[in-house]
């Protein structure tokens, strides 16, 4: 039954895109169903926010459907599947828009079309740096899915070992939770070389050196080299250079003699330099990265949460929130946990209480009020761009104030850091109530369960007493406090006739 429901929803949302052979590409992150489309024209954009499936609408490189966790997965296969078909049964029309479907404008809708307004002047003014950003979390963002089962795992297994239990099947939990990071290295290659345009299995060849036990053999800058040394960032770096050094073949090795040189020198080239330069260099930038987070937060932290907290919805509205990845990744390959991710993750508390201030200064906008109720469980579980889209960032001023109560937030979280007591997530890409699973610092449990929770209170606090009494303007109250069924009822002409 879900499975009908999956291509139901992918079967709606294929017309007001345009049809089949108006769809270039299609891929999915955590959240949005990303897809590459001919002519923009084509797309009803009305007609597909009001889709009950669909929470929001992005317009940026590629055009992105946000349907939410879990559900995505779920429904960009059914969806791929219908364009296959749809190009096979009717190759020559399948692009022709179909009739946009008459659907009447309200708060909820003008709201998402502001939204995605702004997304569209903000690819339009996008840089270079900013690009190249998306890129390196292209390369990244498919590797949550491991990232988070791993840590799930090793909390779980870190849970059995404190308290004693099931001492047979630690070891197990431990291989299945450490070998996808023993590795990463090797799917960050794989999946460098693809997004740069190069061949995937050469990348990955070239980032398995960095994790191979036999560079402990080898001396480089006078030091010896220990398997695992540059990490993700060494390991990005020489799969980045398997890229050009394979191009620059391409354009001299005849053809006839590509299939052998071509991939040989490659290897050759990117593993020597890697070996003798980027594992040294990439070694020292992650361990500057780990060392200036672990300074930050213990000499800084209730500033440095507060700067990071109040700062991530901004990141997370331009889609460059998944440029820290890296970082991330590199603090869970030091340490075990990213410190970072429960600070960031109270800028989505900040906008859960900015939401329900939001639900509460507007009674009788029931179109504005049931986007909030709909979007809100994903946001108590940390996927905020429901809610960013759909109401605080339209609005405008709660989108600041949600800001401020993830700035407190983050400060809270930040100030027992600064205390002593350092914590973070073994895995990336959940919030909220979500990472409560993948909690692990240097104190108890408890304890960390306990600050992590009381960060989330300080955020969804402050974020709806900032917006409550800053949010609103008394002429927005007095413009979005209105019932947009009744005031569209109220506009259309008696049908009864006159009395005389």
């Amino acid at each position: 039954m879900s499975t009908d429901k999956n291509r139901a929803t992918a079967a709606a949302i294929l017309p007001l895109v345009g049809g089949p052979d108006n769809v270039t590409s299609i891929a999915h992150c955590m959240t949005r169903l990303r897809i590459t489309l001919r002519d923009r024209s084509l797309v009803q954009g009305e007609a597909l926010r009001a889709l009950p499936a669909v929470l929001g609408v992005v317009e940026d490189d590629t055009y992105q459907i946000v349907l939410g966790p879990g559900t995505v997965a779920r429904v960009t296969p059914e969806f791929e599947a219908l364009v296959e078909e749809g190009r096979a049964a009717t190759p020559a029309t399948s692009a022709t828009p179909t009739a946009p479907t008459p659907h009447a404008v309200t708060a909820e809708d003008l709201q998402a079309q502001g939204a995605a307004l702004k997304e569209a002047q903000k690819a339009r003014n996008a840089t270079p740096f900013k690009l190249l950003l998306r890129r390196i979390a292209n390369i990244f963002v498919p590797l949550i899915p491991a990232l988070i089962g791993c840590g799930v795992i090793a909390g779980l297994n870190g849970l059995l070992t404190n308290l004693g239990r099931l001492p047979a099947v630690v070891p197990a939990l431990a291989a299945i939770a450490s070998g996808f990071m023993s590795l990463i290295a090797v799917f960050v290659g794989h999946n460098t070389a693809k997004e740069f345009g190069g061949t995937p299995i050469l990348g990955g060849a070239v980032a398995a050196i960095i994790v191979f036990p036999g560079v402990a053999k080898i001396d480089a800058f006078g030091q010896q080299l220990s398997p695992g040394q540059g990490g993700v960032l060494g390991a990005l770096a020489a799969a980045l250079l398997a890229v050009y050094v394979e191009k620059w073949c391409r354009t001299w090795v005849p053809e006839a003699l590509d299939v052998l040189v071509t991939p040989t020198l490659t290897v050759l080239i990117s593993g020597l330099v890697t070996l003798f330069g980027l594992m040294f260099l990439a070694g020292e930038a992650s361990a500057a990265i780990g060392t200036f987070a672990d300074r930050l937060l213990a000499t800084g932290g209730a500033f440095a949460g507060l700067v990071l907290g109040g700062l991530f919805l901004p990141l997370v509205m331009l889609g460059l929130h998944q440029a820290l990845i890296p970082i991330h990744t590199t603090l869970i390959e030091q340490s075990g946990y990213t410190v970072l991710l429960p600070i960031l993750a109270m800028a989505g508390a900040g906008q859960v209480g900015a939401a329900i201030a939001v639900y509460c200064r507007l009674p009788r906008n029931g179109s504005l009020r049931a986007t909030i109720k709909s979007a809100l469980p994903a946001g108590f579980l940390g996927v905020g761009e429901p809610l960013i889209y759909g109401v605080s960032l339209p609005l405008g001023r709660p989108f600041v104030t949600a800001c401020v109560g993830g700035a407190a937030g983050g400060a809270f979280v930040g100030l027992f850091n600064q205390l002593g007591v350092a914590f973070g997530s073994t895995a990336i890409g959940p919030s909220g109530w979500a990472l409560f699973p993948l909690l692990d610092g240097r104190s108890s449990a408890g304890l960390t369960i306990a600050i992590y929770a009381g960060g989330l209170a300080v955020g969804y606090l402050v974020g709806f007493a900032a917006t409550y009494f800053f949010g609103f303007t008394r002429q927005m109250l007095t413009d979005l406090n209105t019932d947009p069924d009744a005031t569209a009822a109220a506009a259309e002409p008696s049908r009864e006739p006159a009395l005389t």
